[in-house]
């Protein structure tokens, strides 16, 4: 079992740190008070990324030079930010008022009866617009007003980082630009849908493998034409620095609920932590404030059809290391680092990098990261949705089907999933190409 002891009230909307004192043994965080760092390991995971914008040999700012002063800008902007009461006070009361937060952590009674094992859910999926994502992105439309920025650049896969994104356009009155592949859009249609109502330009990208890439490579052009007045809000914990760790710190706040919320019902933390790994930032949101806690913790890469090239998006389990869009991390490349065809049944999934925090975990074997593949993804998404009512999007259903596979492997723990999406984005895709359980 976890360390049972009782945490004092956190914050609502996350919390970011960002100085340490010369022996690194406490950090300060923009709330204004201390927290002692221990270290899993010998290893202080916290004090990353460096100034370089490195967790140790990953990360870092690959990019052209006319974006170098606007990145740096950015960078002070948000460190300078990070600070200022106005600023937090601000993010605070859209995350209590404007986005429902903090989200609950329900436990699973029907599916922990058949499995043996106690399963919760953090409800992600109850944060307005449906995931994890309007996290970050509510963070970066503050910032982005704070930087007198009037336009909002960004890739999307399965459409939830598109759909809030618009959501915090609209809320801040900017301009918004979702660029998203082909493939995904019809896979998708009711969260492209979503954007357009939003007041979105949603521009097709029709090149290559029509995914999740191709979005970012096509959003990343885009912001190139007029990196002055418009800011490309990344969509996960990648790409060049600052963005894997502002991304990173504005999704902290699902841990820091998660994890009080947790000792709350039990009394302990849980045994096992687990959420989808794509570009991570759900996982890094849900993992960051239990690294120091007495857990296993697993993220779960998509395995789709095979493991055959081609048929998965598992970057870290196949990866090896590159640079892709700005940043280091376990990539799926070819011998001359040219990235890899993905796939997953999941649009969010299938990218062939990792945020490079995941790269640091997983070579300092902190987070076991392992592959559920889409036959386990579509039944855990009927299971949990016939046992508990709960419709879990695609990328979610993968963290459940490995939850469930824990529970049967070794019964009588406590395993949280991070239920980062709802499914209703899914549910025509679903339907078309899997049927219902009883039409098989």
């Amino acid at each position: 079992m976890g360390k049972t002891r009782r945490y004092g009230r956190q914050p609502e909307i996350g919390s970011f740190t960002v100085s340490f004192d010369n022996n690194n043994k406490t950090s300060e965080n923009i709330w204004g008070f201390h927290l002692k760092l221990s270290f899993m390991a010998e290893k202080n995971f916290k004090k990353y990324p460096d100034a370089g914008g490195f967790f140790h040999e990953y990360g870092g700012a690959f990019i052209p030079p006319v974006l170098e002063s606007e990145m740096k800008k950015i960078c002070d902007a948000y460190t300078s930010l990070s600070r200022s009461h106005k600023f937090i006070a601000e993010l605070r009361s859209i995350r209590k008022h404007y986005q429902g937060r903090p989200t609950p952590v329900y436990y699973c009674n029907r599916l922990s009866e058949k499995y043996g094992a106690r399963i919760y859910l953090k409800r992600e999926d109850l944060n307005h617009s449906g995931a994890h994502k309007l996290n970050h992105c509510m963070g970066e439309a503050l910032l982005a007003k704070y930087l007198g920025k009037k336009k909002l650049i960004a890739e999307t896969g399965a459409g939830q980082h598109g759909v809030a994104l618009a959501t915090a356009a609209a809320y801040f009155g900017l301009e918004c630009e979702i660029h998203m592949g082909d493939v995904d859009m019809a896979k998708e249609y009711p969260n492209v849908v979503r954007m357009k109502i939003l007041g979105a330009k949603v521009v097709p990208v029709t090149h290559g493998l029509k995914t999740l890439k191709e979005a970012v490579d096509s959003a990343f052009e885009a912001y190139l034409k007029d990196p002055e007045t418009s800011i490309y809000c990344i969509g996960s914990v990648v790409g060049p620095h600052p963005f894997p760790m502002m991304v990173r710190d504005f999704q902290r706040v699902v841990g820091i609920e998660a994890k009080e919320q947790f000792f709350e019902m039990t009394g302990s933390m849980p045994d096992k932590l687990v959420a989808c790994v794509g570009g991570g930032s759900n996982a890094m949101g849900l993992f960051y404030d239990f690294l120091e806690e007495n857990c296993e913790i697993y993220g779960v890469e998509p395995g789709g059809r095979s493991m055959d090239t081609g048929e998965h998006a598992a970057s870290l389990t196949f990866g090896t290391p590159g640079i892709l869009h700005g940043f280091k991390s376990y990539l799926l490349q070819d011998e001359k680092g040219q990235p890899l065809p993905v796939y997953s049944v999941a649009s969010g999934l299938d990218y062939p990098g990792v945020g490079p925090e995941h790269c640091m975990l997983k070579d300092f074997q902190r987070v076991k990261y392992v592959t559920a593949n889409d036959r386990e993804c579509i039944d855990a998404f009927f299971e949990l949705s016939r046992l508990e009512g709960v419709i879990p999007a695609l990328e979610s259903a993968h963290a459940v089907a490995y939850a469930v596979k824990l529970a049967k492997e070794d019964p009588n723990k406590s395993i949280l999933v991070n239920l980062s999406g709802r499914g209703d984005k899914d549910i025509d895709f679903v339907l078309e190409k899997y049927g219902l359980p009883e039409e098989r």
